[in-house]
């Protein structure tokens, strides 16, 4: 019995004493493993920056050519929802009139020129109605919205939310307002596989988006939560179900946006 408590113990002294050589041989290993993955990660963080800098800068005087989303939509339509992929009109906002951006300031973002790119009142006011179990609200600003468009997929994550917290504040420094919202006008989604207000001018109602009226250019912004399922001609009409009965909500916030025209701050 005592000669088989000595071998145990013996073979716990030796286990203990291969692991603390096992350690030493391996923590400098370790050590250069750990300095490698330092490395890389901040690399990539250098990447990062430098591509999107190099991104908003570029993006500040040229028209954008592509999103990821148009992009990811441009696949999807190659099963046959339409034939040409996806339909762009680049319009400078200077030639869109007056009306609609005045519609989309209304809708989307009326304390636009008054922000830095987070309209934390809203954040606050959506923060505490989802916490009360209310229906979840959205706060993005046009430059959120923008940012998210231009760069990133619509997947909701808090990585998303972060690198679009990350572009918004790079736009808003090195853009002008009028630019911001030269580009949220031109790579929103305003339709099935149809981008840009001038396009969807053109698809729904066959002229520019300049000579709109007020009741379409309003129209156009009322279905911009939710363009793939809601029909500007008949707010509410849904692309999927041909009985579908117009969307109360969707009529008030379109009724919102022609009688609250005149509450944009900074607008001209």
């Amino acid at each position: 019995m005592l000669l088989y408590k000595n071998e145990l113990l013996l073979a716990i002294i030796n286990s203990i004493m291969f692991a603390t050589n096992l350690g030493a041989l391996l923590c400098p290993v370790i050590k250069i493993m750990l300095k490698r993955i330092k490395y890389i990660l901040k690399s990539i963080c250098v990447f990062i920056f430098q591509t999107s800098l190099l991104a908003i800068i570029i993006y500040r005087v040229v028209p954008v050519p592509y999103t990821p989303l148009m992009v990811q939509r441009y696949i999807q339509n190659t099963n046959g929802e339409r034939d040409n992929g996806t339909y762009k009109i680049w319009k400078p906002l200077a030639e869109m009139g007056h009306e609609v951006p005045l519609s989309a300031l209304t809708g989307e973002d009326p304390k636009f020129f008054k922000h830095y790119g987070f309209d934390f009142t809203q954040i606050k006011h959506a923060a505490e109605n989802n916490i009360e179990g209310g229906k979840t609200q959205g706060a993005s600003t046009i430059t959120q919205q923008t940012a998210k468009n231009l760069f990133l997929l619509p997947v909701r994550s808090y990585l998303r939310k972060g690198m679009e917290a990350y572009f918004t504040a790079l736009m808003e420094l090195l853009w002008s307002k009028q630019r911001i919202l030269e580009v949220y006008l031109n790579i929103i989604e305003t339709g099935p596989a149809i981008f840009g207000m001038e396009a969807a001018s053109q698809h729904y109602y066959h002229k520019p988006c300049k000579t709109l009226i007020v009741a379409q250019s309003a129209r156009l912004v009322a279905v911009l939560p939710n363009p793939l399922r809601w029909h500007p001609d008949n707010l509410g009409y849904d692309y999927w179900d041909k009985c579908a009965k117009p969307n109360v909500v969707l009529n008030n916030h379109y009724k919102a946006i022609v009688y609250q025209r005149g509450y944009v701050e900074g607008f001209k």
